[in-house]
């Protein structure tokens, strides 16, 4: 029977080749990246039960990397760090991680928290990493939306907009759960904020804005995002 399957993301060969002897004697499936983009691209094709994350790699911040694969994954993140400041274990929890351990640390209490962080994970739910629509790829992990296969830049509040549509795509998300998720519970009265935003991402994501395609309005209710 195959264990459960963990990726260790470190960029120190010496220790990731000890993590994963010690892993796998224990019964882990293990895969290795020595950096985020790398991680990334793991997360979304291998598809681990938990990722083992260092913050400090040579390409992207941990912190990008959680919030890459939170853009379309609940897979436990345990982080496994250096740095050992308070700011810095609630940055990486509110970033999206699940459990923080410190270097050096125990072997036996590692194993102990990446079971844990695998017994309390939710079953998968049909997540996927990239989402085609038309003439459009929507990569959740790598943040980003290309059109006929070139990238279309959008700002950071537009591309909030879009992931949580894409992530609840077929669904309608009402106009207040949409402004909350975006702007903030403070937000929530300020639909002018949508109908512009929602012109803005027509423009750059649709053939046609003035008959879209995959951002749909549902009059009074709020937004669905359509992949056919």
């Amino acid at each position: 029977m195959t264990g459960p399957r963990v990726l260790v993301v470190d960029d120190e060969p010496g220790l990731v080749h000890a993590l994963a002897i010690n892993l796998r004697a224990h019964g882990w499936a293990v895969a290795t990246a020595p950096d985020g983009t790398h991680a990334l691209d793991l997360t979304a094709s291998w598809r681990p039960d938990v990722v083992l994350l260092d913050l400090g790699l040579p390409d992207l911040s941990g912190l990008d990397v959680i919030a890459g694969i939170r853009g379309w994954s609940h897979v436990p993140i345990v982080v496994l760090s250096a740095r050992q400041h308070g700011e810095d274990k609630v940055d990486a929890l509110d970033a999206g991680a699940d459990d923080y351990v410190t270097k050096p640390f125990a072997m036996n209490e590692l194993l102990a928290r990446l079971r844990a962080a695998v017994r309390r994970a939710a079953p998968g739910d049909g997540e996927e990493a990239v989402v085609e629509a038309g003439e459009l790829t929507i990569d959740l992990a790598r943040r980003r939306v290309l059109r006929g296969g070139e990238e279309v830049r959008l700002t950071p509040t537009e591309w909030a907009m879009i992931e949580v549509l894409v992530r609840n795509r077929g669904r309608l998300v009402g106009r207040h759960q949409l402004l909350q998720a975006v702007w903030g519970p403070g937000y929530t009265t300020e639909t002018g904020y949508l109908r512009v935003y929602t012109a803005q991402l027509r423009r750059k994501l649709e053939r046609d804005p003035a008959h879209p395609r995959h951002i749909l309005t549902q009059p009074g209710m709020g937004y669905i995002f359509e992949t056919t």
